[in-house]
C-alpha cells in the first residue's frame, strides 16, 4: 500500500472515530457516577441540528459548536430532572430521550436540508505537518481532533488523579455511603449527566459542522449507540475508550474504502454499510463471555436510583 494512501486512511480513521471518542468519554463520566443515559443518539442529533443551524445563520463554526453543546446539555437536563429528581426509570427515560431527540431534530432540520457550510480546513503547523506520515496524522488534523485528545487527558486525570474524580467514582460505587459522609450525590450526578450531554452535543455538532458540513436527517446513523457500547467495550476506562473509538472509526472507513475503491467484490453495499454495527454486536458478544471483567470495572450503582432521604 502506498504511503500516501495509508496516511489518508489513518487520518480518515482518526477523523471518523473522533465523534465516537467525544461522546463516549462524556458518557463514561456520567456512568462512573452511576447514571445510565441511553439518550446519546437523540442528544447527538439535537447537537448536530442546533450547531448547523446556528453556524449557518451566524457564519461562525465556533458559535455553532457552542450551540451544539448547549443543545446536548439541555437534553441531558431533561433526562436528569426525570431520573434524578422525579425518580423515573433511567433505561426507559433514556430510550424516550433518543426517540424525542431524533424526531425533534428531523423536524427542526427540515428547512436546512438544502444548505451546506463551507468546509473547515485542518490545522497546518509549519514543517511539522510536512513530515512523512506522522506529520499529517499528528499535526494536520482538524481542531476537534485535538480537542478529543485533550478531553481524553482531562477525563483520565479527573477520574484517577483528582479528589473530585474520587468522589464521583465513590458515588458510582455506593451512593448511600457517599451520602452518609456528606457528599452531594444528586448534585454530582446532575453535573456528570450534564457533562455527558454536553459532550454528546459536541460530538453531534462535529458531524454537521466539521465532518460533513451539512444537515441530513439520520446523519448520526447509530453513532450514539456505538458510543454507549464503547463504554462497555472499554470497561469504563478512558484509554480503551479512545482506542475503541478509532477501532470502530477504522471499520467505518474500511467499508467506505471498499465501496469506493472500485474493487471487483461480490459483497452487497448494504452489507458493507452495516459493518460498523456488526462490529459493535460482535464486540459486545465477546465481552459478555467474560462477565467477571465487566462486574469488576462497572460502577456498582449504575442505573440504580438514589433518594437522599431514604
Amino acid at each position: 500500500m502506498e504511503q500516501g494512501l495509508l496516511t489518508s486512511i489513518v487520518m480518515a480513521t482518526i477523523l471518523s472515530g473522533t465523534p465516537l471518542a467525544i461522546a463516549a468519554l462524556g458518557q463514561l463520566v456520567a456512568e462512573r457516577s452511576g447514571v445510565l443515559n441511553l439518550g446519546a443518539e437523540g442528544t447527538m442529533a439535537m447537537g448536530a441540528v442546533a450547531a448547523f443551524a446556528v453556524a449557518l445563520h451566524t457564519g461562525s463554526a465556533a458559535i455553532g459548536m457552542l450551540a451544539g453543546m448547549a443543545a446536548g446539555s439541555a437534553m441531558a437536563l431533561i433526562f436528569a430532572v426525570l431520573t434524578l429528581t422525579l425518580m423515573a426509570n433511567q433505561v426507559a427515560s433514556g430510550l424516550a430521550l433518543t426517540i424525542f431527540g431524533v424526531g425533534l431534530s428531523a423536524f427542526i432540520g427540515k428547512p436546512y436540508e438544502s444548505h451546506a457550510l463551507p468546509e473547515i480546513p485542518p490545522i497546518h503547523i509549519e514543517w511539522l505537518s510536512d513530515l512523512p506520515f506522522l506529520g499529517p496524522v499528528l499535526f494536520g488534523q482538524k481542531s476537534l481532533v485535538y480537542f478529543s485528545w485533550l478531553l481524553f487527558a482531562a477525563v483520565a486525570w479527573f477520574l484517577y488523579r483528582s479528589r473530585a474524580g474520587l468522589v464521583l467514582r465513590a458515588i458510582g460505587e455506593s451512593p448511600s455511603s457517599a451520602h452518609s459522609i456528606g457528599h452531594p450525590v444528586i448534585r454530582v450526578r446532575y453535573l456528570a449527566t450534564l457533562f455527558g450531554g454536553a459532550m454528546s452535543g459536541i460530538a453531534g455538532a462535529f458531524l454537521s459542522v466539521y465532518y460533513t458540513p451539512l444537515w441530513a436527517e439520520g446523519m448520526v446513523a447509530g453513532r450514539g449507540w456505538i458510543a454507549l457500547a464503547l463504554v462497555v467495550f472499554a470497561t469504563w476506562r478512558p484509554l480503551r475508550v479512545l482506542a475503541g473509538a478509532y477501532l470502530f472509526g477504522g471499520v467505518m472507513i474500511l467499508q467506505l474504502f471498499l465501496q469506493g475503491s472500485g474493487a471487483q467484490i461480490s459483497i452487497p453495499s448494504q452489507f458493507l454499510s452495516s459493518l460498523p454495527y456488526w462490529a459493535t454486536i460482535v464486540v459486545l458478544v465477546l465481552i459478555s463471555r467474560t462477565p467477571n471483567t465487566i462486574r469488576l470495572h462497572s460502577p456498582a450503582s449504575l442505573g440504580q436510583p438514589f433518594r437522599p432521604d431514604a
